[in-house]
């Protein structure tokens, strides 16, 4: 048992290093969901299609350019292709971009050479894991190429994206089965923030008790149910989701993400780190260093990639 010394010097010890990465403005803050496609290439990209506003040329640069006056200069990708070879794409374009510092690829279980293609990705370090579709989740569920697949991302140490979810208290039955870290995408695809569902809601606090499921606070405008691109832009507005996600993640398991430029459809950029940053910064500064900064990085496992 600790001694009564002992516990007060570890009490004090632990307030210290909260001051002190309360007090220490991070270097960057991290965008944990971007999507980044060019439609010039050969090939062209499966999505988005020819008719959307988002079929253009869309690197680092262009989110950067909005990203940087809110002190944002990193970002972990995610790959919204299911073409193997659009994978290598970002790896390229993560190998001389170091605003890039992970990578959520894009891999079909079910499909062949998934195994094969997940261990030659996972040799590249800045390859953190796959996204997965929460239709694919339902429709592959007692599948034995499913739990294989999960069971392999757990032993690589990679991470799971959950996009699209239709069921969040499937989170909870791979958590409870595994160690592997799991990131809820889009707050678990709530919906518009004044018509939450109890199965939502349900799911999601289900999920939350397992310390490895981390939940992404995106596609907030994205969800409201107005016309595009003119979605709320009141923190207020968005309260009924925050509230919940905060009361069950709480502050060392939420993580941001613009989901730019899908985030178009809502609104733009600016107002997409206000919403969030109205809510995060009342609870303090350390509560907006992790929000922002640590826990994208522990649920990824990744590192700074800054001079």
């Amino acid at each position: 048992m600790l001694t009564r010394r002992k516990a007060l010097q570890l009490g004090i010890s632990s307030a210290l290093s909260a001051q002190a990465i309360a007090s220490a403005a991070p270097a960057s803050l991290l965008d944990c969901h971007t999507h980044f496609y060019d439609p010039t290439r050969p090939k062209g990209v499966p999505w988005p299609g020819k008719e959307s506003p988002l079929y253009r040329p869309v690197y680092p640069k262009d989110w950067h350019r909005l990203a940087a006056p809110h002190g944002i200069h990193e970002t972990v990708v995610v790959e919204a292709s299911k073409l193997v070879q659009d994978n290598n794409w970002i790896l390229n374009l993560a190998a001389t971009d170091k605003r890039i510092i992970g990578f959520i690829g894009h891999l079909q279980p079910a499909e062949d050479g998934f195994t094969v293609n997940l261990k030659r990705l996972a040799a590249n370090p800045l390859f953190r894991g796959i996204r997965l579709s929460g239709g694919t989740l339902l429709a592959d569920w007692d599948k034995p190429q499913l739990t294989a697949a999960l069971k392999l991302l757990s032993d690589l140490d990679l991470t799971l994206d959950l996009n699209g979810l239709r069921e969040p208290s499937l989170v909870a039955r791979i958590a409870a089965a595994l160690p592997l870290r799991l990131m809820i995408d889009h707050c678990g695809n709530c919906g518009d923030p004044q018509q939450l569902q109890a199965d939502w809601k349900a799911g999601m606090a289900a999920a939350a008790k397992y310390p490895q499921v981390f939940c992404k606070v995106s596609a907030l405008p994205e969800m409201a149910s107005t016309p595009a691109g003119q979605a709320p832009v009141d923190t207020a507005y968005y309260a009924p989701i925050l509230d919940h996600l905060w009361q069950h993640f709480g502050e060392d398991k939420v993580v941001f993400g613009s989901n730019w430029p899908v985030s178009d459809k809502g609104t733009n950029f600016a107002n997409v780190f206000k919403i969030v940053d109205g809510y995060i910064s009342a609870k303090g500064q350390l509560a907006r260093q992790k929000y922002f900064r640590q826990n994208g990085l522990a649920a990824y496992k990744v590192t700074s990639r800054q001079d």
